[in-house]
């Protein structure tokens, strides 16, 4: 048994532009439906949803041997929290909130064993086919993939310092918070808020990591993507189940 290929991360590396799926579903059956669609990557979602280590451990075995790459967000940048998601098999993990450099450092801690981080080593985890991977503890670092997410105007005050850590892979830009803290909550298609995202993009670029986004409008979409976005959520499960629902069940109530 050798150790899995973090496709995700190989192609952010390549320059190759992922297309993702936010899930706040937290539920192994959605989640295995939803890595048939076609899309490159999902988050799975435990800041912002009712998710905890359990579901998430489902929801990854359920898109084991799909298409699609998992990406975890932990509700915070906790060393306990990413300990317990690696040794579960996560590869990849966006950290919100992410304010500063140390901030940044931290992150990258809890990804490494000893002496290049702080991960607390298991024997034989699941991420490690239960002890069939030989030398997992020395090579994993090698597929797993960091982002950072940064949502507020302090967090693009140290954007070049936040990149340029090594270990970050990428930085997500947090549309939804980064707006609130721009004055113009729930209105992230804001044109000044889109412009900071347009120049956070440059910068980003410009230190060599792969930028990426959530944005449910496609027009938008398509122009972060055009302009380097690498890595771009373009909807969300719980909002496609809505509106196709409604729209079905309206489309019957209209007669």
């Amino acid at each position: 048994m050798d150790l899995p290929i973090n496709h995700f991360k190989r192609a952010l590396r390549e320059g190759r532009p992922q297309i993702g799926l936010w899930s706040h579903l937290c539920h192994p059956v959605s989640a295995e439906v939803l890595g048939y669609c076609g899309f490159d990557w999902m988050v799975l979602d435990m800041e912002h949803s009712p998710n905890e280590l359990p579901e998430v451990l489902g929801q990854l075995q359920a898109l084991g041997n799909s298409p699609t790459m998992p990406v975890v967000r932990p509700p915070w940048n906790d060393m306990v929290t990413f300990k317990r998601l690696l040794d579960i098999g996560a590869q990849t993990l966006i950290v919100p909130y992410i304010q500063n450099a140390d901030e940044a450092r931290q992150a990258v801690a809890y990804t490494r064993y000893p002496p290049h981080g702080v991960r607390g080593y298991a024997g034989a985890p699941r991420a490690s086919g239960y002890g069939r991977i030989k030398d997992y503890a020395k090579r994993c670092a090698d597929e797993i993939c960091l982002l950072l997410q940064i949502e507020t105007l302090e967090g693009l005050k140290h954007l070049e310092a936040i990149a340029q850590i090594e270990g970050v892979d990428g930085v997500f830009i947090g549309p939804g918070d980064l707006s609130a803290d721009m004055g113009h909550l729930g209105n992230p298609k804001h044109p000044e808020v889109v412009a900071a995202v347009e120049d956070a993009f440059k910068r980003i670029r410009a230190c060599g990591k792969a930028p990426g986004i959530l944005t449910g409008d496609e027009a938008l979409a398509r122009h972060f993507i055009d302009i380097g976005g690498l890595f771009v959520a373009v909807g969300a499960d719980q909002n496609l189940l809505r509106d196709s629902a409604s729209a079905l069940a309206a489309r019957f109530k209209a007669r």
